[in-house]
């Protein structure tokens, strides 16, 4: 099974949080399309049928990835994957 790029995985999280905020604050048609482009994504690259399952198996891999039970922030402190 192919594993993979974690930087390319933290990417598509990021940008996908960045959308779901986006959307939320206001909707528009190209934000909406955006978001499913990059849930579709993630949900090929993580071998999933749903976002949500997408977003915990991508938190899973960049878990183990760190050896650590947390994700590092990009701010450099630690802490809990953000829910999406």
């Amino acid at each position: 099974m192919l594993v993979p790029d974690p930087k390319v995985v933290r990417g598509l999280l990021t940008r996908y949080a960045s959308l779901r905020i986006a959307l939320a604050e206001r909707e528009t048609p190209a934000g909406a399309r955006e978001l499913e482009d990059v849930s579709y994504t993630l949900c090929v690259m993580m071998g999933t049928r749903t976002v949500d399952e997408a977003v915990q198996a991508a938190d899973a891999l960049l878990v183990a990835g760190t050896g650590k039970d947390t994700v590092q922030r990009a701010d450099g402190e630690s802490g809990l994957p953000v829910p999406v």
